[in-house]
């Protein structure tokens, strides 16, 4: 649905469900409970409203990721036309689309490649997915760090992935376990890597085909192209950020941000000069990724935009590299480095800053 086909759709319903559809524009997903709060309807009001714009497909609506119990809604990507919201299929494929490749994913074909990163892949997965075990496949001698790339190059080519290969990558959770392998391709240089939008959740919530079935996959060879250091921060980058203009932003729960949660570090808190906007702000409660404006938004809010030089980082990199992929990936930013040492290393160094709300407060 075009621009002037939702604006002739809203024309005629209530005020309630012009103001929960303006709501949700400009603050992405949410649930009743937060509805309510922000537009200060009353709850029965709130719900006629979303109801009308159900009935219209102007809305959508799913168990949100972590209480199922609760129900998320969003603008229906069908009623926002592709310029305003809408992500290229060659960076971000869509569910729907997804399904109707089954068949193509269920081939062993080099050229297209599904893959699940998880620790539950035999309990289901997606037909014609591959099996990436973050524990015992991807990360290198029990550490958070990234394969090198013989090591790569081994997990890739046994199953089936070659560097022409169109590769397709899912998790659970918020999909932050695929954005970091996403990453990590990328690093590498792999052409045509893309994420599956809402990862696992989505897919298994919307009641998509799955299986137990491993797919045949015919072992091949694959050749690992030099790294792409301009995507990748290590500690010497961060400590030049220090005292350079770049914005480094600590993605972690605001909680993690001020030091009051364990890091499992010898330290807790954040590095000096960081920003905290928190990971989930790019992904809706549903698993899938914000629109461009709720994904915009609060790095706006902290004077953050495209022009600036940004390194992210987290606890281990795979949720900086969700935030990465939002802004580098989806969004077009050009210079969005992922700090995958992240607090991890940062908090465990005897002679790096650190600092908390307190005592950047005192």
């Amino acid at each position: 649905m075009q621009t002037s086909a939702i604006e002739e759709a809203l024309m005629d319903l209530p005020p309630s469900s012009k103001f929960v559809y303006k709501t949700l524009s400009r603050e992405g997903s949410m649930t009743l409970k937060q509805i309510t709060e922000e537009t200060l309807l009353s709850s029965r009001t709130a719900r006629y409203g979303l109801s009308q714009l159900e009935d219209n497909q102007l809305v959508e609506s799913a168990p949100a990721l972590h209480d199922g119990r609760q129900t998320c809604y969003s603008i229906s990507h069908r009623s926002i036309g592709d310029d305003r919201t809408g992500y290229p299929e060659q960076v971000l494929v869509k569910p729907d689309s997804a399904r109707k490749r089954l068949d193509a994913f269920e081939a062993d074909d080099p050229d297209l490649r599904l893959v699940e990163i998880s620790t539950e892949y035999d309990e289901g997965h997606v037909p014609g997915a591959v099996e990436l075990d973050p524990r015992a496949d991807f990360f290198d001698a029990g550490t958070r760090t990234i394969p090198g790339a013989d090591r790569l190059e081994k997990i890739l080519g046994e199953r089936g992935i070659t560097p022409d290969s169109t590769v397709v990558l899912y998790s659970d959770g918020y999909n932050e376990f695929a954005a970091f392998v996403y990453w990590t391709l990328k690093y590498y240089r792999h052409r045509d890597v893309r994420l599956l939008n809402g990862g696992k959740y989505y897919w298994t919530e919307n009641q998509y085909p799955m299986s137990e079935t491993a797919p045949t996959v015919t072992p091949v060879e694959y050749e690992m192209q030099p790294p792409n250091d301009h995507i990748r921060a290590y500690r010497q980058d961060v400590q030049s950020a220090l005292s350079a203009d770049v914005s480094i932003i600590d993605v972690r729960s605001p909680e993690e941000y001020r030091g009051e949660a364990d890091a499992n570090a010898r330290a807790n808190g954040h590095i000096p000069r960081t920003v905290n906007i928190e990971w989930k702000s790019v992904v809706r409660e549903c698993g899938r990724f914000e629109h461009r404006q709720a994904i915009e938004q609060p790095f706006a809010d902290a004077g953050i935009t495209e022009d600036d030089e940004i390194l992210v980082y987290c606890n281990v990199g795979e949720r900086s590299a969700l935030v990465w992929f939002a802004l580098s990936e989806l969004l077009g930013y050009p210079n969005v480095a992922n700090y995958d040492g992240s607090w991890t290393e940062w908090g465990n160094l005897v002679d790096a800053p650190v600092e908390t709300c307190d005592s950047r407060d005192q």
